[in-house]
């Protein structure tokens, strides 16, 4: 059986490398493990980080083995419009665009001139937060339900995300698990029990940071000493603002903010902490928190969607409301307990479905259908 050629494909999505973030790392593993299949790769992206709009990037760069195309873009961040975008598509055989936004809108439109074939992984689409939920489901059922039509295949990276879009698209969502670097924090957590939790992910109102604050001064009521390292970038939540809610709070000697770290940097905080907890509202699917498991790190969550599914597969997480302080205090108590008895062990999770190895073969099995024109026939194809 002859082996299909290589593909070129074209990696679309708003922020990218050197930003920092769930959406930025899927889309760098994905482009690494492909190119590493032997494709050519390229993502094209936005010239300004949201965190930094002053700082025009380069419009070429090549970061981390990743071929990086930037251009200019107006409008606010939530809806960046970049125009110039149809410019580079130049060999691609696949254009693959990441979240609901308007590349996802524009690339449908224009697919009449540029007769791409085209997949889209929905990333938890734009229902983050419960802000504008009127304009955002009035969106989510006309410009969405039609940009939807464009693609060969739309890609949900969690159930959740499968049912919300199962109702606009026509044939079927494919759901692809998000893949996770299972070896960046392989096994960093403290190997003694500390009363140190950690938080990854972006300074966003959806992260509820403001409902850690609150556990916290929970937890420190009694004078126990429980640190908590916040780690991540600015994003609609400023540093300046969560410094001064800390200091507000009374929480500056326990709660430490870091940002803008490398891969090293957080793994030596992990190395600090025992516990990972997220109060999040919404996750399209949770990488952060298959990273703490890998560390070896409890987790505590808020039981959104991503998180409950998460549950349900990997025991060890344990779910509390983030918006009851004290019960969530007692719940992480309950489980630093348990750690420090010895009734946890850590490391014994199955992590092997989120290798990226295997999510990267199922992405290329549906660039495969997609080329071949097998749309309807891409939902078994991932199964």
């Amino acid at each position: 059986m002859p082996i299909p050629a290589p593909l070129s494909i074209l990696h679309v999505v708003r922020q990218f490398l050197p930003n920092r973030g769930g959406l930025e790392d899927f889309v760098a593993n994905l482009a690494r493990e492909q190119a590493r299949l032997g494709h050519r790769v390229r993502v094209l992206t936005l010239d300004r980080l949201f965190s930094r709009p002053e700082a025009r990037l380069p419009a070429r760069e090549r970061l981390e083995g990743i071929e990086i195309e930037r251009i200019p873009f107006f409008g606010s961040h939530r809806y960046p419009v970049a125009p110039s975008a149809f410019r580079h598509l130049g060999d691609a055989d696949l254009v693959h665009v990441h979240a609901i936004d308007f590349f996802f809108d524009a690339f449908a439109l224009a697919k009449p001139l540029h007769r791409r074939p085209m997949v889209a992984t929905t990333h938890g689409g734009f229902f983050h937060t419960d802000a504008h939920s009127r304009l955002k489901k009035l969106w989510f059922e006309g410009p969405t339900r039609m940009s939807v039509r464009g693609y060969e295949a739309v890609v949900a990276c969690s159930e959740s995300d499968a049912r919300l879009f199962a109702g606009i698209v026509p044939g079927g969502v494919a759901v692809i698990q998000n893949g996770v670097d299972l070896e960046k924090f392989a096994g960093a957590a403290s190997p003694e029990p500390r009363r140190a939790l950690l938080t990854i992910g972006r300074f966003a109102h959806n992260k509820r940071l403001d409902r850690l604050l609150a556990v916290m001064q929970a937890l420190n009521a009694d004078g126990a000493g429980w640190r908590l390292r916040i780690v991540g970038v600015p994003s609609d939540v400023t540093e300046g603002a969560l410094t001064a809610e800390i200091d507000r709070l009374g929480l500056a000697g326990a709660v430490t903010l870091h940002t803008g770290l490398d891969a090293p940097a957080v793994r030596a905080l992990i190395g600090q902490s025992s516990l990972f907890v997220s109060a999040s509202q919404y996750e399209g699917f949770g990488i952060a928190l298959i990273e703490a498991l890998s560390a070896g790190l409890v987790p505590v969550a808020h039981p959104n969607d991503a998180f409950a599914w998460l549950k349900k597969r990997h025991p060890l997480i344990s779910l509390c409301d983030f918006a009851d302080a004290y019960a969530t205090a007692g719940t992480i108590r309950a489980a630093y307990d348990r750690l420090e008895q010895g009734a946890i062990v850590r490391g014994t999770e199955d992590l092997s479905d989120y290798r990226w190895a295997s999510v990267a073969a199922r992405y290329v099995a549906t660039y495969r259908a997609a080329l071949a024109g097998a749309g309807q026939t891409v939902a078994a194809t991932a199964a």
